[in-house]
């Protein structure tokens, strides 16, 4: 059993516990839901921002805990304050050491599109999604069926929410449909925690124009992003190369100031 199986049979037991405990009726009164979701799109185009988002993450599967003591409020004001363009924050509890509290604590203190960074299988969690601030939600498409992403990515934007299709191949590309607005290459294949930021190389020339173009995951110099830009990557999403540091703020802000560097040299 690969870790996305052994990730899903988890989740699947967990949402019918959630379900019980808290109602999507409950869920529902959340201030959130009377509050207009950011574009993450929108922000990634901004000239003023750098295209990096920046994520809050624990721990990961692979790497086991990578700054379990690091506080949400100051490492997510320094990333926006370092011009970020958006955040990514980790929920899953089990294998990433998140909470939905993290995403919340995020959206109390900065006003930029915030993605919700989990294993959405059900229309519930992206219900739970709103309902604790997030303007993204993530929808794996190793982990669903093309028939689940159309539902699903249909389903996140009747509530206003923009949706990310995630592929590390070319085959969940044909998952693509008129609901998604972005679409993230993970250059770490799930399967078996390989990383190569080529893969964000190759799938570029076959994901549609139309879609917002994301490179996720192995990125740790700032010439990458550069290079990924020419091949029409306008989002970046950036974890542990920041959160390894003892102030994941101060590592955004130096990597975003030598993109800035090597874009106008």
């Amino acid at each position: 059993m690969n870790i996305l199986q052994k990730i899903k049979n988890h989740k699947l037991k967990e949402i019918a516990s959630r379900k019980e405990l808290i109602p999507s009726a409950l869920l529902e009164q959340s201030v959130y839901f009377d509050t207009r979701p950011l574009s993450m799109v929108e922000y990634l185009k901004r000239p003023d921002k750098s295209g990096i988002i920046a994520e809050f993450k624990r721990q990961s599967p692979s790497k086991g805990a990578i700054n379990p003591y690091a506080k949400v409020e100051q490492v997510s004001i320094g990333y926006m304050q370092a011009g970020a363009s958006g955040l990514s924050v980790l929920t899953d509890t089990e294998f990433f050491g998140g909470k939905n509290a993290d995403l919340t604590e995020a959206r109390k203190f900065n006003y930029c599109p915030i993605l919700r960074k989990d294993f959405i299988l059900d229309e519930y969690q992206i219900i739970e999604a709103k309902s604790i601030g997030a303007d993204v939600i993530l929808l794996i498409g190793d982990m669903l069926s093309k028939e689940e992403v159309v539902r699903l990515s249909a389903f996140a934007k009747s509530l206003g929410l923009e949706v990310l299709m995630e592929v590390h191949d070319e085959k969940p590309l044909d998952y693509l449909n008129p609901n998604i607005d972005l679409v993230g290459v993970n250059n770490r294949d799930l399967t078996n925690f390989k990383v190569d930021t080529q893969t964000s190389e190759r799938l570029s020339e076959i994901i549609p124009n139309e879609f917002t173009k994301i490179s996720e995951s192995g990125i740790s110099h700032p010439e990458t992003v550069v290079r990924l830009k020419e091949f029409g990557f306008e989002g970046f999403l950036i974890g542990e190369h920041f959160m390894k540091n003892a102030h994941p703020e101060k590592a955004c802000q130096d990597f975003i100031q030598q993109i800035n560097q090597l874009t106008h040299a």
